[in-house]
């Protein structure tokens, strides 16, 4: 199984970045403009488009305000198994380190989704501190 860890630093306090990634069903307005271009949420899954057109249906598995932490789950292809998880955390100078972590089958995806995870870290930054 393929397991990927990224993170980025924002200069956004964590109370700011947090109340935007637990806002699961506005990522594309508030969390990953340009990333995603649409969100639709209907009970605990929502289906998201991305800015290259691809589309996947996610569960929400938890959104945990306590250890600011949104885990989900994509499902169907091209996944034999995929969850992921973004966590804010207090990065000490007042601004938020974000974690994103995925764990996901087939082993052969890592690289495209790793890069696509970078992307949205990026894009996480930049609507984020764009909205500071």
């Amino acid at each position: 199984m393929a397991s990927i860890r990224r993170e980025i630093q924002v200069s956004v306090p964590p109370a700011q970045a947090w109340d935007a990634l637990r806002d699961v069903g506005r990522i594309h307005e508030r969390l990953v403009r340009g990333f995603v271009t649409d969100c639709q949420l209907e009970g605990d899954v929502r289906t998201i488009t991305f800015a290259n057109g691809m589309s996947v249906r996610e569960r929400i598995i938890d959104v945990d305000d306590a250890e600011q932490r949104v885990v989900w789950s994509v499902q169907g292809e091209p996944f034999a198994h995929h969850n992921a998880s973004v966590q804010a955390f207090e990065s000490g100078d007042g601004g938020t380190r974000l974690v994103w972590i995925a764990d996901l089958l087939p082993d052969t995806l890592e690289a495209q989704i790793g890069g696509m995870i970078e992307q949205g870290l990026e894009a996480m930054k930049q609507t984020l501190e764009g909205v500071a």
